[in-house]
């Protein structure tokens, strides 16, 4: 959010705020240097947080700055008690790898405790002097001023490392060795500081892996850190004190010569990184070409996923983004939010009813809205607004600089500070603002830097500029999971203003732009998930959140607002953004969030030899995942040829049994205008084949970008029983298009089938007469259209009578009709309703089935039915009647099912990972859930 909608913005072209003190002069810390914050920027130093440069987290340090506050309570967690998913006790499928008697839930606990000791990703920033200054800006004039950051990265471990890691000596194992050579165990996951650190000397490395295991069987415990817990221990421990002697002196030495050589390579490779010498990103746990799945157990934890959101303004994450935000950070995910601007609007810090008399400041304003921002996130990592931060400064590759904010009481929280100008007006002609520098009216947008920012030294982007500053971005950080803001938010039908503020979505594609470049020039990193935000317009939607977790999503918003007025911060500019004091909820901002795409739940569906067929959007491209048959080995992902996918795709059956996925696409052209987003589809080349045809376009029933933004749905596809094809958009007025196959192949023209009010995607599924239905959500019920016979026109749109309900719906032929599913406003309870055809549409019953809140898309496939419940995780209920369930997952979009034969139930999800995780049931009252399955390796490269 800027400041409210709409607001009057400064003047066109207004001047900037007086010019900041020259730039400061680097400081880089040395290999082994102390660092009062035990943050070293380099391999092997003291760390006391156990989060060194944490998954590709920032780790310099440059004349940094803290913030010393007041203590507050913790802020409050949902109370409510869960289950966790019920397991059954199946032969070959033993919780986490097969081992009977518990031996699971150890390993989990070592895998767990494994991930926490891994070594940690540290970047090092070539200094500016080492570049042609001249690229910064591209020309004459830009001599002196920094050149572009070039990310250096840690490699990722050999298959040699990883099995050294591997075979370490773990949990009651290892505990029982550190008793036996006199050394203590320690706390698990923390990381000790080698030997010599404080004097700047590199200590050596303490032994590893087997040679660690037989040193402390022998009597030489190892230094290192202190093993995970939770392992089951190998029979045959120790060999006998005499044993242990006669081999004491011959194992030192190996130790000695081991460690030395160890050493000496942390040395090299960091001089390396140092000399600007190139590095692929480490992988948190690497991966290689290995596709098979692995159990994952109802408590393990999955695989990490790093989180990088990147929003117009200060605030934008707050409002629209979270409760996701903070799911995200109590779970533990190393979570990165970026700011555009500086959020500066027209420099006033005072609530409405005052503004008229205070003195605009806009540096002041924007320090500020940041530092609400940090009391908001410190807060939420560690229920103290108070905690400390280090502000640092560091070359971005578009030419400028950057301000980082890491959390020092938790690394894995960073934000990162771009500070352009914003454009100060929801919608207004603004031309310096990333509006008028996407659409070419200024060839540069200037920075506002805020009045207590490290950064010194003025700069100014091109369009390209804030483009590759955003790909250098995500090289640092190597997100697996990609938020952003709406970048097709559409206008009011009745005004024709922008629905959401013209800096959010305009801010939303030079994030597309910067993944779609990412994505291509960028190989050495791990695949991505993409998910977007609904901005202003939630405010005109039905509430989609339950109060407890609206709550806790004000709770953020009243820190960020300075509630209190107390100088917590110890900051002239003050400690928070008085504008939204009066009122922090915004427009009914807090009561609910709503994801612009992706919210389809027919993304997994199944094939007539009982394989299963995942297609989710990775890197912006469709990636395949795929099972042969019932019991055959899981292949993939493989990603489809044809990049621009916007997230969200649905597959379906033909009537020859092979498979069509539909999507979106974004090109942006060579204009500003030429920005386009059409809906394309792909089929498989014939039934149970791995190969699909080339994406077809089946263009957009939009004229121009300029009419509605391009604001189309994805599509809903559908065959009816005359094995016809159908899709369905909502358009950027609000009504219902759909285009048809011919018999030939071809497709009809986009057709205007009514409605008004239509908001999300529409649904659309056969009945068991073959007639198609199909179903959207207005602001207050839901309206629909059915097909009097097969292979016949839609009729005319239908109101349901429904209650109003959150925007994503969800339908399945069954029981004869087409079942529809969505939520209760204001709580998050799954309702359902079945719709018939017979003598026009019709609504059977409707049924409340409660759950565990949550929001978001539900998918239900013969007895299961799952979403995501409050907290982030997926939800499920296996049985009428049965206690809804919750799993360890967090994932991206929303969740699918699939009947697999008459009898089986596949589920799936993609984790904040970019992982495919997928389960099974019997389609039976009492069956179980299968333990989680991650597909194919973790956070690989493409």
């Amino acid at each position: 959010m800027s400041d409210g909608h709409p607001r009057p913005g400064p003047p066109a072209g207004g001047a900037p705020g007086p010019g900041p003190d020259p730039d400061p002069t680097y400081q880089y810390w040395q290999y082994g240097q102390s660092d009062p914050y035990g943050q070293h920027a380099q391999h092997g130093q003291s760390d006391p947080y156990g989060q060194h440069g944490q998954y590709g987290q920032y780790a310099w340090s440059q004349d940094s700055q803290q913030y010393h506050q007041s203590h507050l309570p913790h802020q409050h967690q949902h109370p409510e008690p869960v289950r966790e998913f019920h397991h059954a006790p199946q032969a070959g499928w033993d919780g986490w790898d097969g081992r009977p008697d518990g031996a699971g839930a150890q390993a989990q606990q070592a895998q767990q405790a494994q991930q926490a000791q891994q070594a940690q990703q540290a970047y090092e920033f070539r200094h500016p002097a080492d570049a042609d200054p001249a690229r910064a800006f591209g020309g004459p004039e830009a001599a002196g001023t920094p050149a572009p950051f070039v990310p250096q990265q840690s490699q990722a471990p050999s298959p040699q490392q990883a099995q050294t890691q591997h075979d370490a000596p773990q949990g009651r194992r290892a505990a029982r060795l550190a008793r036996r050579a006199g050394a203590p165990a320690g706390p698990t996951g923390a990381s000790t500081a080698a030997p010599g650190a404080a004097d700047g000397r590199i200590g050596e490395a303490p032994p590893q892996g087997r040679r660690a295991a037989r040193t402390a069987r022998r009597g030489g415990a190892p230094d290192g850190p202190a093993p995970a817990a939770g392992a089951r221990p190998r029979a045959g421990g120790g060999q006998g004190p005499q044993r242990n002697h006669r081999w004491a002196g011959l194992v030192k030495g190996v130790a000695l010569c081991a460690a030395v050589a160890a050493a000496g390579m942390l040395v090299l490779r960091a001089g390396a990184a140092v000399e600007g010498l190139g590095g692929s990103p480490a992988h948190p746990g690497g991966g290689g070409p290995d596709t098979a799945a692995v159990a994952v157990g109802a408590g393990a934890v999955p695989d990490p996923g790093r989180v990088v959101q990147i929003v117009a303004h200060p605030d934008d994450d707050l409002y629209f983004m979270n409760p996701d935000l903070r799911y995200s950070i109590s779970a533990g995910h190393p979570v990165t939010s970026v700011y555009l601007t500086a959020g500066e609007a027209d420099g006033v810090n005072a609530a409405p009813a005052k503004g008229a008399t205070a003195k605009p400041d806009k540096p002041a304003y924007a320090e500020a809205r940041q530092n609400g921002i940090r009391a908001a996130y410190a807060k939420m990592a560690t229920g103290d607004r108070s905690s400390a931060w280090k502000r640092t400064v560091v070359p971005t590759k578009g030419g400028g600089h950057a301000e980082v904010d890491v959390l020092v009481a938790n690394p894995r929280v960073n934000l990162v500070w771009l500070q352009l100008r914003e454009a100060g007006h929801g919608y207004a002609d603004v031309p310096d603002s990333l509006h008028g520098l996407w659409d070419g009216k200024v060839a540069r947008l200037e920075s506002m830097l805020s009045s207590g920012t490290p950064v010194k030294q003025r700069f100014a982007y091109s369009k390209d500029q804030v483009v590759q500053t955003l790909v250098g971005v995500l090289e640092q950080y190597t997100p697996t999971t990609v938020r952003f803001q709406d970048p097709t938010p559409g206008r009011y039908p009745d005004t024709k203003q922008y629905t959401d503020h013209q800096d959010h979505f305009y801010g939303a594609r030079f994030v597309q732009m910067a993944t779609a470049a990412y994505a291509k020039d960028v190989k050495d990193r791990p695949h991505f998930a993409v998910q977007n935000y609904v901005g202003y317009f939630n405010g005109s939607l039905p509430s989609a959140l339950d109060p407890q977790e609206a709550k806790e999503k004000l709770d953020s918003l009243d820190t960020y607002a300075w509630l209190d007025r107390q100088n917590h911060c110890g900051s002239d500019a003050g400690c928070g953004d008085l504008k939204v004091s009066d009122h922090p909820a915004g427009n009914r901002w807090t009561d609910s969030i709503n994801y612009a795409r992706g919210t389809g739940t027919n993304w997994l569906t199944s094939d007539k030899d009982h394989g299963l067929w995942a297609f989710k959007v990775l890197d912006g491209q469709v990636a395949v995942w795929h099972r042969p048959g019932p019991v055959g080995a899981w292949r993939g992902p493989d990603l489809l040829p044809g990049a621009g996918m916007d997230p969200g795709a649905s597959a379906v059956t033909l009537k020859d049994g092979r498979i069509a996925v539909f999507g979106t696409r974004t090109s942006f052209g060579a204009q500003p205008t030429d920005y386009r987003r059409e809906v394309v589809h792909a089929v498989q080349k014939s039934p149970g084949a791995d190969g699909f045809g080339e994406w077809q376009s089946l263009g957009t029933p939009e004229t121009a970008d300029e009419t509605w933004t391009s604001d189309i749905s994805a599509p809903a596809v559908s065959v009816d029983g005359t094995g016809q094809l159908a899709a369905y958009v909502r358009d950027g007025a609000y009504g219902l298009r759909g285009r048809v196959q011919q018999a030939d192949g071809g497709w009809g023209p986009w057709e205007k089938h009514g409605g008004e009010d239509l908001h999300g995607a529409p649904v659309t599924a056969t009945d068991g007469a073959g007639r198609r239905i199909v179903l959207s959500a207005t602001s207050k019920s839901v309206v629909g259209w059915a097909q009097p016979k097969p292979g016949a026109p839609l009729g005319r749109v239908t109101a349901t009578g429904l209650p109003d309900t959150t925007l994503p719906l969800t339908a399945e032929g069954r029981e004869g009709g087409v079942r529809l599913w969505f939520r209760k406003p204001g709580s998050g309870n799954v309702r359902t309703a079945l719709m018939t055809a017979d003598g026009g549409l019709k609504v059977n019953h409707m049924t409340d089935l409660g759950g565990l809140n949550g929001f978001g898309s539900v998918t239900a496939s013969g007895h299961v039915l799952a979403g995501r419940a409050a907290g982030g995780q997926l939800g499920s209920e296996v049985g009428p009647g049965r206690p809804w369930g919750r799993s360890p997952l967090m994932f991206v979009g929303a969740p699918s099912s699939t009947m697999t034969g008459k009898n089986m139930v596949s589920l799936a999800v993609v984790g904040l990972d970019a992982r495919l995780y997928v389960t099974s049931s019997a389609d039976a009252p009492d069956a179980y859930l299968a333990p989680w399955q991650p597909v194919g390796p973790r956070n690989a490269a493409p």
